[in-house]
């Protein structure tokens, strides 16, 4: 039997950049990290790879991802484990004044 995907969550402000999609699917494997998870995600939706990390391929400052509501930078950062049916959802942080 084939592992649940992963389901990625999009803000409204991140969606335009993943062809209007909110949520997204994604295969899973045993021992899929975040990083992988979004260089898969960066060869459908280059201009949202652009959004979420930096040249250098670290997460931008402004985004925070979240595996089952653990923020990544408290876990293992991009070598997270990203298990089976996991969501991960994508935010920028907002600011202003």
């Amino acid at each position: 039997m084939a592992a649940p995907p992963v389901r990625l969550v999009l803000p409204a402000a991140l969606s335009a950049a993943a062809e209007g999609h909110r949520e997204l699917e994604r295969a899973a494997g045993a021992e899929l990290t975040a990083a992988q998870l979004l260089d898969g995600l960066a060869l459908d939706y280059p201009r949202l790879e652009r959004r979420i990390r930096d040249e250098a391929g670290q997460l931008r400052r402004y985004v925070n991802v979240y595996i089952d509501g653990e923020e990544l930078r408290t876990l293992d950062g991009l070598a997270s484990t990203v298990p089976p049916g996991a969501e991960v959802l994508i935010l920028q942080s907002v600011a202003g004044g």
